[in-house]
């Protein structure tokens, strides 16, 4: 029975996102049951692809890519994949009418991870940034709405500045792996070698504008996505404030976390803000 592999496929995902991220598990636990196996799908198709041109050193990435690639395509054609992650993302693509040029937008600087090592100018990086993060929210933001065009397209850009966030607090808080295991360096004209206290903080000013527009939108989302959102939202808004407090050198040389602890007594502070309305 189809329904059966289906059920098995968001099963895997929920999996996929458990496995390789507990804050973004926990954040998509706080939406609502309706949703959720649909942001599920969602990060497990961007995670496989992220881990293709990330993690699958002594493979040929390339070829990996694109066979994922031209996977999804015959998943979607044929309304089915053995592949379970694949297999589920397709049916939240057509449920939820996200569009194609997401999708290609994603896996095109996914593509640009396999050979490209600087981002010389503020272009360059935006333009990636928009694919590997912007076009995620919006594919999220897609469910989110359940199909209200109106609303999608009055909180696009602030699901954007959310993408945009998150992905660049990524990058600060991996720059010792990107630069040093992937040989990537992804803000343009920061030299990090020498990365000093003025380029960290005009970094984290930009982010700090991010997270400010984003929030604005957060505050507007239906109610079934709000919290989880909201929980995401804190937790890397407080990434980024132990980013602020790190001097420049030492984040170069270490990963900065939030502890578990610190995580359960976020989502308590958000759960408190949200059920008093305060937002």
């Amino acid at each position: 029975m189809k329904q059966l592999f289906d059920d098995t496929s968001f099963l895997c995902s929920k999996i996929v996102t458990k496995k390789y991220s507990t804050s973004f598990s926990l954040a998509v636990k706080m939406l609502s049951p309706k949703i959720r196996e649909d942001i599920f799908s969602i990060y497990a198709f961007v995670r496989f692809a992220d881990e293709i041109v990330d993690s699958f050193h002594g493979f040929d990435k390339n070829q990996l890519i694109n066979e994922f690639e031209a996977d999804y395509y015959k998943a979607y054609n044929s309304g089915i994949s053995l592949n379970p992650i694949l297999n589920c993302f397709q049916l939240t693509v057509k449920k939820y009418k996200i569009t194609d040029d997401l999708v290609q937008a994603f896996l095109k600087s996914m593509k640009l991870d396999l050979n490209k090592t600087d981002y010389n100018t503020v272009e360059e990086f935006n333009n990636y940034i928009y694919g590997s993060a912007d076009v995620v929210g919006l594919m999220c933001l897609k469910v989110f709405v359940n199909g209200d065009d109106e609303k999608y397209e009055s909180l696009k850009n602030y699901a954007m500045s959310l993408g945009s966030a998150f992905q660049k607090v990524n990058f600060l808080r991996d720059l010792k792996d990107d630069y040093e295991v992937l040989n990537r360096s992804y803000f343009p004209g920061v030299d990090f070698k020498t990365l000093n206290y003025d380029s960290k903080y005009k970094i984290i000013e930009e982010i700090e504008y991010d997270f400010h527009e984003a929030y604005k939108g957060i505050k507007l989302l239906p109610i079934e996505a709000k919290f989880g959102v909201y929980t995401a939202f804190i937790y890397y808004r407080r990434l980024l404030k132990k980013l602020k407090k790190t001097p420049s050198e030492k984040i170069m040389h270490t990963r900065i976390r939030v502890s578990n602890p610190m995580k359960i007594s976020l989502l308590a502070r958000s759960f408190l803000v949200f059920k008093l309305n305060l937002m």
